[in-house]
């Protein structure tokens, strides 16, 4: 029977080919109608698959399951089950023995989308990017690499980082008051923010009610472009998830991880470092570094100072990445160990330049994060005319006007 990447690759070719895939699902003598499946209708299925039984023996602990922080493995007969609370921090791939667990691919059906599509499509790309796709591959030229898949345009989600850095920062002026209130970041990390609700939950009083990045670039777009199909391409497992957390389905249509893009690219023959350049600068430096630790923190601070240089109790920031640090970093905070106001957590090492389908090293990622921002115009999103034309557009007419109103970029956490 074909494995399942001899299956993935023939779909991919297939999709791009434009066959038609139904002949797949006709033929389940050759194909493992599970493995066809999760690749043709991944969104019927947790975001991480499992195919074959499991090889620890009877009785004996599952590394995954007891290792999982978010209690998503449940235990049968049949060894592991990813349960639908799994929010893909892809931890339970690395502790699997036997390696019988995929991420998910969202690849097949996001490119037949995109083909189908009759309006924009757009592919937003996360912070991380720069050097994933080789330390020559400048964002025109990924620009211009997008569109030559089939997308109409590609938007940096760096500028949705800076008006969330303005949100938050507002959030910060407002509600930080006296040295014993503080403030937990919410608009950057899917598996943070899971932790806190599920296992920290009297925390969240303290986390500004704030959507993602990507999801706040998602219904910006389609607010500008009610017809527009929109593809999130990052490093991170936990996105598919968010994706589909029931406030949030459909402000972004598919999630695709630097791999899946990278699987296009070399199927198609795509060389994005030999594409013309097509330079959109948008975003700050602020929006920019929130791909590595610290990078939140560091903007917030930066454009508190910014909107109220007078203040009495600064910005004290604390962060940790991965989610045993983020564990004990929140721990800390409980037991009064701390005198922090602002905290950042990453649920990845290094921050999201570490996501597990990230291509280039975390080192390298960090490096190649830094120096973006180092190019950038703006250093903070209060002092980017991007930015304020773009809250124009939605309808936003002052920057405080973020904290009056409750759509694009709020969202309710009960």
């Amino acid at each position: 029977m074909t494995t399942f990447e001899e299956l993935y690759h023939k779909l991919l070719k297939a999709t791009l080919d434009g066959d038609n895939l139904e002949e797949f699902e006709k033929n389940g003598l050759e194909y493992d109608p599970h493995q066809l499946d999760c690749l043709l209708h991944p969104e019927k299925h947790p975001v991480i698959w499992k195919f074959d039984k499991c090889d620890c023996p009877s009785g004996e602990k599952h590394d995954c399951s007891v290792k999982c922080e978010f209690d998503a493995i449940e235990v049968g007969e049949e060894g592991i089950k990813i349960g639908d609370n799994c929010i893909g921090c892809s931890q339970c791939i690395d502790d699997c023995r036997g390696n019988k667990l995929v991420a998910s691919k969202d690849i097949i059906p996001a490119l037949r989308a995109v083909r189908a599509h009759k309006g924009l499509s757009y592919a937003i790309i996360a912070p991380a990017f720069l050097g994933q796709f080789s330390s020559d591959v400048t964002p025109g030229k990924l620009r211009n690499a997008m569109k030559a898949i089939g997308f109409d345009g590609m938007v940096e989600v760096a500028l949705f980082a800076d008006i969330l850095t303005l949100k938050e920062a507002l959030e910060f002026d407002k509600n930080i008051l006296k040295e014993s209130d503080y403030q937990l970041t919410s608009c950057c990390c899917p598996m943070w923010i899971a932790m806190i609700r599920k296992i920290y939950n009297d925390l969240m009083p303290h986390i500004p009610a704030a959507v993602s990045p990507m999801i706040a670039c998602g219904r910006a777009i389609k607010v500008l472009h009610p017809d527009a199909l929109v593809v999130f391409v990052g490093p991170c497992m936990a996105k598919k998830a968010e994706a589909r957390e029931k406030d949030l389905i459909g402000d972004v249509d598919y999630v695709l991880t630097f791999q899946e893009i990278q699987d296009i690219f070399e199927a198609l023959e795509i060389e994005p470092a030999k594409m013309e350049e097509s330079e959109k600068d948008h975003s700050s430096r602020a929006g920019r570094i929130y791909a590595r630790t610290g990078g939140v923190s560091e903007a917030v601070r930066a454009t508190v100072g910014r909107l109220n240089p007078q203040r009495d109790i600064t910005v004290h920031t604390q962060q940790a990445d991965g989610v045993p640090d983020c564990k004990a970093m929140l721990n800390d905070l409980i037991d009064g160990n701390s005198k922090a106001n602002f905290f950042e957590g990453m649920g990845c090492r290094g921050g999201c330049v570490g996501g597990p389908k990230r291509i280039i090293s975390v080192e390298e990622g960090r490096d190649h994060v830094n120096a973006y921002g180092d190019e950038a115009t703006y250093p903070t999103p209060i002092d980017n005319p991007y930015v304020i034309e773009l809250l124009h557009r939605l309808g936003f007419d002052t920057v405080e006007s973020l904290l009056e109103r409750s759509d694009i970029f709020t969202r309710d956490f009960s």
